[in-house]
């Protein structure tokens, strides 16, 4: 049954991927409608991540948000299911980095340096950041794995086609000591906003007008490395056109406290949010943990 399922998804991802954009993005249009306006997905959710981020703002500027976040994320779906097939000429094209020199100088200088990054615009296309990386350094990509083995495996190959390094999420440790015992340099690029697990809820801050925990890791292994901590400012240009600008947060992980990189990863998400919030995975249960279960 599961080979099954991979089969009708590669078919579907494979015709969405030979598209030209026009057309994909005609496809998206009736997508939101379907998605939005028919079958509402976690509609419910979304307003009410909004009305406790944004109390201030009024119910038509959060409706406004809201129309922008259901086309802007049935895009990021389509957009993502075209790296199928997608030239990375092409992808370069569209998703551009600035800032480059300070990113490839922190891995020169100290051997790896670790990328964090929110669920802002089309951070899927971010894997062709190692594009640009010196041959023989890693750029490690840490993800979650999928139930369905056939259908990993399939989006593991989508995310690797530009030279990443796929590393499950719970392997992300051994792997980045791996890759230094072998002396190689290496990026560990951490989507790294999401909630953590009811185990983890080590950190909490105050985010976007609520008590919010966030994940450790990106942190954790930067401590532990000594490695550069960058933040990735991503920017939706316009349909189909994304910019990534490399800032530097903490050249040297060792002399902060704990909990710094982390809040500062908040901030920073936060002013990109803040910036054109239309762009943020408003759907995920950010905020399922609450304060009473804060240690």
């Amino acid at each position: 049954m599961s080979k099954l399922i991979y089969i009708f998804a590669y078919i579907g991802i494979w015709l969405l991927a030979i598209m030209p954009f026009r057309m994909l993005y005609a496809v998206s249009d009736i997508l939101y409608l379907l998605v939005y306006k028919v079958a509402g997905y976690r509609k419910s959710v979304v307003r009410k991540n909004l009305s406790n981020s944004f109390p201030e703002k009024t119910k038509d500027e959060l409706r406004a948000i809201e129309h922008k976040f259901y086309h802007y994320i049935c895009d990021y779906m389509l957009e993502s299911m075209k790296m199928l097939l997608l030239p990375k000429k092409e992808l370069l094209r569209r998703m551009k980095f600035t800032n480059t020199e300070l990113y490839l100088e922190m891995i020169e200088k100290h051997g790896g340096i670790v990328v964090m990054m929110p669920h802002y615009a089309n951070f899927e296309w971010t894997v062709v950041m190692g594009s640009f990386m010196k041959e023989g350094d890693i750029p490690m990509q840490v993800y979650k794995p999928i139930k369905n083995k056939h259908i990993d495996e399939l989006f593991k190959y989508i995310r690797s086609r530009f030279g990443g390094y796929n590393v499950p999420k719970h392997d992300t440790i051994r792997e980045v000591i791996r890759a230094r015992n072998a002396g190689k340099r290496l990026v560990l690029g951490l989507i790294a906003d999401q909630s953590p697990n009811s185990n983890s809820l080590h950190f909490w801050t105050t985010f976007l007008n609520q008590e919010t925990s966030f994940m450790e890791g990106g942190e954790r292994i930067a401590r532990m490395m000594d490695f550069p901590v960058l933040y990735c400012e991503l920017k939706k240009e316009k349909r189909g056109y994304c910019e990534a600008i490399f800032e530097l947060m903490v050249e040297s992980p060792k002399q902060t406290t704990k909990g710094e990189i982390t809040e500062m990863f908040a901030r920073k998400v936060e002013q990109t949010i803040m910036r054109e919030p239309g762009y943020w995975f408003w759907s995920h249960k950010r905020w399922k943990h609450k304060p009473q279960n804060k240690e």
